[in-house]
C-alpha cells in the first residue's frame, strides 16, 4: 500500500520550506529570505508516531505574474490533485494577502482535508493575529513556528487523525518488483519480455508510461507481481507536470515493491540520472538488481561483460551489494537471468540468522579487527540480534552508539555478508546502549 500524501502549500516566503525541513527533521528544501526559490516539487518520506506519509513541498503561488509562475501553479495543481490531505501555509506577520486569498480560491474546489497552519507565530503575543485568517474561510488557523518548531507537533497530529483508512492490496506468497529507469532505456519492452506478452504499450518516444502498473503473474511454479514505472528524470530537473506525476507514481511503485530493478541502457553507458533514479530505492531500504539492457547492441570480446561490470562497480560504489544482469528485452535473451537473480535476491532479503550463530560472527570480527577510538571512545559489541527481514535489520547493544566509525560499520557489514550470501539486499544496523 502506498504512503499516504501531504501537499505543503501557500503563497512564496511564508515558511513552506522550513516546516518541510522541519517535518523531515533535516535540512532538505533551500531556505532563502528569497520569495520564490523553490520552483519545483521535493519529495520526502516524514514519519510521526505510528504513520508513514509522503510530505511534498512545493513552490509559491502568487498573483502577480513573475517569472516560472505559470508552472509554479501547475505544479501545485498536480500536488493538489495528488494529495490526500493539504497544509495551507499563511504568514502570520503580514496577515491575510491577496495571494493567500488566490490560493484559498484553488482549495474551495476540492474535497479533502485542508489544515490552516499560521506560520511565524513566534510568541504568545502574536496569538491575537490568529483571528483575521478565519475570513479565509478554511475552518479554525492553527499556530505554528517552522523557525522554532513551536505547534510542529500539533500540525502533525493534525495530520496523522486526517489520513483516510486504506485498504491493503494483498499478493500472498508473491515476489512483488518494480522497474525503474531513465527514460527510454525499455522498461516496457522488458515488462513485455517478463510477461511474455505485449500487455504493456511499448514505444520509441521517450516516456509513453506515465504511470505504475501492478501484473500478478506466475513463472516456473512461481507467484510474482511486476510493477512497471514511468522514466524518472533528474531530480530538480523535472519541469513538465506530468514527468512529476510519473515521477510520484514510481515512489509509490518503489514502496509496493520488495526488489526494485534498475535498468540502464547498454548503448547509452552510465548516467548520473541513473544514481540519481536508484537512490529512491537507496532510502527506501529496498532489494536491488541492476540490469543491463540492449547487451545485443554491444560488441563483445571475452572480457566485455567484467569491464562493464567494474565500471559498473566504479559508478555505484553504494551498491556493491547489487548484482548485475545483462539481458536484451528486444530478444527476448537472458530474461531468465532475472527471475534467477529476483529468487535469489528474495531469499536473502528475507534471509534470519540464529542468534547465537550471530554472536559468534560478531565476537570473531571484534578479535580480528578491534574498532578504531572514535568520538572518544573504542566500539564494544557485547550482543546482536536480528529484529526483522525486508531489508536484514540487526540490532547491537554496545557501550556507545557516538564510538562507530562508518569503516568499522562497513567492516561489520562485510564480515555479515562473507557468512551468509546477502548479495542483493541492504543490511541495516540499529546500536542501542547496553543497560
Amino acid at each position: 500500500m502506498a504512503n499516504p500524501i501531504v501537499a505543503i502549500i501557500g503563497s512564496p516566503n511564508v515558511g513552506k520550506s522550513t516546516i518541510f525541513n522541519r517535518i523531515l527533521g533535516f535540512r532538505h528544501s533551500i531556505i532563502d529570505d528569497e520569495a520564490g526559490i523553490t520552483r519545483d516539487r521535493i519529495y520526502g518520506k516524514a514519519v510521526w508516531i505510528d504513520k508513514t506519509f509522503t510530505i511534498i513541498d512545493t513552490g509559491g503561488v502568487e498573483v502577480e505574474n513573475r517569472p516560472f509562475q505559470e508552472q509554479i501553479r501547475m505544479q501545485v495543481q498536480m500536488a493538489i490533485d495528488e494529495a490526500d490531505i493539504i497544509v495551507f501555509i499563511v504568514d502570520g506577520k503580514l496577515g491575510v494577502t491577496n495571494d493567500d486569498r488566490m490560493v484559498a480560491k484553488m482549495l474551495y474546489k476540492i474535497d479533502k482535508p485542508i489544515i490552516l497552519a499560521v506560520n511565524k507565530i513566534d510568541d504568545s503575543l502574536e496569538l491575537g493575529r490568529m483571528s483575521e485568517f478565519y475570513k479565509l474561510g478554511l475552518g479554525e488557523p492553527l499556530a505554528v513556528s517552522g523557525a522554532h518548531g513551536i505547534g510542529i507537533g500539533d500540525m502533525l497530529d493534525k495530520i496523522i487523525s486526517q489520513i483516510p483508512a486504506q485498504e491493503e492490496e494483498h499478493f500472498e506468497e508473491s515476489i512483488t518488483f518494480s522497474l525503474i529507469g531513465r527514460p527510454n532505456v525499455g522498461k516496457s519492452s522488458l515488462m513485455n519480455a517478463l510477461l511474455n506478452n505485449e500487455r504493456v504499450i511499448v514505444s520509441e518516444i521517450s516516456g509513453t508510461t506515465r504511470d505504475a502498473v501492478d501484473t500478478p503473474f506466475e513463472k516456473n511454479g512461481k507467484k510474482y507481481v511486476a510493477i512497471d514505472t514511468a522514466g524518472l528524470r533528474k531530480r530538480g530537473k523535472i519541469y513538465e507536470a506530468i514527468d512529476k506525476y510519473a515521477a510520484l507514481r514510481a515512489l509509490s511503485a518503489i514502496e509496493r515493491s520488495e526488489i526494485v530493478l534498475l535498468l540502464i541502457n547498454a548503448e547509452e553507458g552510465i548516467r548520473e540520472q541513473d544514481k540519481n533514479i536508484v537512490s529512491y530505492a537507496v532510502d527506501a531500504n529496498k532489494a536491488i538488481i541492476i540490469v543491463v539492457n540492449k547487451w545485443d547492441t554491444i560488441k563483445k570480446d571475452q572480457s566485455t561483460m567484467d569491464n562493464y561490470t567494474k565500471l559498473i562497480r566504479a559508478h555505484f560504489q553504494f551498491l556493491d551489494f547489487a548484482p548485475v544482469v545483462y539481458v536484451s528485452a528486444k530478444n527476448k535473451t537472458r530474461i531468465e537471468k532475472i527471475f534467477k537473480a529476483i529468487e535469489f535476491v528474495h531469499e536473502a532479503y528475507n534471509k534470519r540468522i540464529p542468534t547465537n550463530v550471530l554472536n559468534e560472527i560478531f565476537q570473531d570480527a571484534q578479535m580480528m579487527n578491534e574498532a578504531p577510538n572514535f568520538n572518544g571512545g573504542r566500539l564494544k559489541i557485547y550482543f546482536a540480534n536480528q529484529v526483522d527481514v525486508a531489508p536484514p535489520t540487526f540490532v547491537l547493544f554496545v557501550n556507545n552508539p557516538k564510538f562507530i566509525h562508518f569503516s568499522y560499520r562497513r567492516y561489520l557489514e562485510n564480515r555479515l555478508r562473507d557468512s551468509f550470501n546477502f548479495e542483493g539486499t541492504p543490511i541495516r544496523f540499529v546500536l542501542r546502549p547496553k543497560t
